[in-house]
């Protein structure tokens, strides 16, 4: 081939992997003298909101490919342009911009009809909620799999739905609200088993930070069954042990989000050369 065209429709959080396939085909295509196109495509859940910790060095892998926070508010041309800059890749990157799009646009802000970009991401609801709620599937939680909403619910056999609710609740979560369920996913984790847990309720798209909600039940979860949640794989997909480390110490939710502040403030001005829909929009 000369040319590889990479269209695939992003959801907008670190971890999700399309990004990562994304970087390696750009250092196969530099390596081999490729040409590389993207098509450019929104970011469903905005291009402004910057949320959560850097990866930290050294923690590279393929949910974690590109030191980004956990919710980055670029595209995938815009990430693909600082790829090619910041890792030095000598590759040859057209980037076909998108037009009308405004960086403070959701996916229904777009007038684009919603196509699955994978089996479990079902709705635009469920993208936004991603970047907080995802983080928590490598642990012993069911994050809707096997679900009629997946990433829209979470539980566990050993989890007090309405113990967790209150507690999530009373933190009062911007823009967010959670309900109390039990529910028995047909597949992956807790497959047939009853779980306690929680709907997750988004109130106010403006004010809504998922990354807040997600700290704020795995803060809730480490308080309340301390003994019964595995905090230790939440790591993989944070990506950042100083966080962790907070978070386990039981330091509040308010303390952990001022101690990433600077980092996201960081990268909103690095990533400023790499952005092609003017910021003020």
């Amino acid at each position: 081939i000369d040319t590889l065209v990479f269209d695939i429709q992003d959801v907008g959080a670190r971890f999700y992997t399309y990004i990562a396939t994304m970087g390696l085909a750009m250092e196969a295509a530099a390596e081999s003298g490729r040409e590389f196109i993207v098509l450019d495509r929104p970011n469903p859940i905005d291009g402004v909101s910057i949320e959560g910790p850097l990866r930290d060095t050294g923690r590279e892998s393929f949910v974690a490919f590109h030191p980004l926070p956990v919710r980055h508010g670029m595209t995938v041309g815009e990430l693909a342009r600082m790829f090619a800059a910041e890792r030095k890749l000598d590759v040859k990157l057209t980037v076909v911009p998108l037009e009308g799009w405004r960086r403070t646009d959701y996916w229904h802000d777009t007038g684009l009809a919603w196509v699955n970009p994978s089996p479990n991401m079902r709705s635009e609801t469920a993208a936004v909620l991603y970047p907080g709620i995802g983080l928590l599937e490598t642990t012993n939680i069911s994050v809707g799999r096997g679900t009629d909403a997946p990433f829209e619910v979470l539980g566990a056999p050993w989890i007090r739905e309405r113990e967790l609710a209150e507690r999530v609740n009373r933190a009062q979560p911007p823009g967010a609200r959670v309900v109390p369920i039990r529910f028995r996913p047909t597949s992956s984790k807790f497959a047939g088993e009853n779980c306690g847990g929680l709907n997750l309720v988004i109130t106010d798209w403006k004010a809504f930070r998922s990354f807040e909600l997600g700290l704020v039940v795995a803060h809730a979860l480490r308080s309340l069954y301390p003994d019964e949640w595995q905090s230790q794989p939440y790591m993989k997909l944070l990506g950042n042990a100083e966080v962790y480390r907070q978070l386990v110490a039981g330091e509040g939710v308010a303390t952990i989000l001022k101690s990433v502040a600077a980092q996201g403030q960081a990268f909103r001005t690095r990533r400023e050369p790499f952005l092609l829909y003017p910021s003020q929009d």
